[in-house]
């Protein structure tokens, strides 16, 4: 989006620019793109990191009955663009397999220097779910362990797409409604999302609804996680991209806000669960050479699941 366009958004909706303004207030004017105060991933102790997208620890530490010791980490992003570049780009991660059902690396993939042994895209082909629009958990699961058995020597992250809505259990339309047509032409889906469309007031769900079907979604991901973490071995840490706002107040300006916009630090979008979890012996770790095969991945697809996904193309 144009920087004009997003002025015109912005006279349009105040909110808008009241957002920008804590945006720039929180990056400093653009003087960083990035958390400063968050966890390097990276340098973390871990032979498998599992990531819920979008996941807040309170939600987490309310909800989780995962084995193992928990605490909390400061993200280094409040979207997962953000927490990528800031964990992978320009990183010598040839010892680490990423399994994801987030497309956003492949959007990025060309304007980041990513150096991974290999990235398992499931959110391609047989691993996406229609129905749903998004990847499901226990698809992942599948995927995951047939990684980490493909990959004993390595570290793997492990990016699950929930509690990041759709709302995969709820029986429920408005978190859905975007991957119908907005149109009887075949005019694609809407550009806003459940979250772009309670910021703008054209929701009318309570935070109260959209709070339980959040954690019933956090509910049905840690059903599949608990599965991995009894067939992985090694130290495994639970932990997320970031969180999420759900009607609290941001800052400096105290907008309501909603979902995870990018460059906003308050502690509902940045502060997340790390839960370490050790089962059975550690990895003997190995480095080697990168590997380039998925860069062909077609840029339309990538644009076609962000969109199911409620992100802006």
């Amino acid at each position: 989006m144009s920087f004009i366009d997003r002025l015109s958004r912005a006279l349009q909706n105040p909110r808008l620019f009241f957002r920008g303004a804590n945006r720039a207030y929180h990056r400093r004017a653009g003087l960083r793109l990035e958390n400063k105060a968050g966890t390097d991933v990276v340098n973390e102790d871990w032979d498998t990191l599992v990531v819920l997208d979008a996941c807040r620890y309170d939600m987490f530490e309310s909800t989780s009955q995962l084995d193992g010791e928990l605490s909390s980490r400061i993200s280094k992003g409040s979207a997962t663009t953000e927490w990528l570049q800031a964990n992978f780009d320009k990183r010598d991660l040839r010892d680490t397999v990423y399994v994801t059902a987030n497309p956003q690396l492949e959007e990025n993939r060309d304007r980041w220097d990513i150096q991974l042994h290999e990235t398992i895209n499931v959110w391609l082909d047989e691993g996406w779910d229609d129905e749903t629009g998004t990847v499901r958990a226990e698809t992942m699961t599948e995927a995951a362990l047939e990684a980490a058995e493909r990959f004993p020597h390595k570290r793997l992250v492990v990016h699950y797409m929930q509690p990041h809505y759709p709302f995969v259990p709820a029986e429920t339309d408005f978190d859905k409604e975007h991957l119908q047509q907005i149109d009887g032409e075949g005019g694609g889906p809407s550009e806003e999302n459940v979250w772009n469309q309670k910021f703008n007031g054209t929701l009318d769900v309570s935070r109260e609804k959209l709070w339980e079907v959040y954690t019933a979604n956090l509910e049905y991901v840690l059903e599949h996680v608990e599965e991995l973490l009894a067939d992985v071995s090694g130290r495994t840490v639970v932990t997320a991209d970031h969180g999420n706002y759900v009607g609290e107040r941001a800052s400096p300006i105290p907008i309501r806000e909603w979902g995870h916009p990018r460059g906003l630090y308050d502690d509902p979008v940045v502060r997340v669960p790390w839960l370490v979890s050790e089962t059975g012996d550690r990895h003997l770790v190995v480095g080697s050479s990168a590997d380039d095969t998925t860069r062909d991945v077609q840029k339309d697809v990538v644009a076609e699941r962000l969109r199911d996904l409620g992100y802006r193309s």
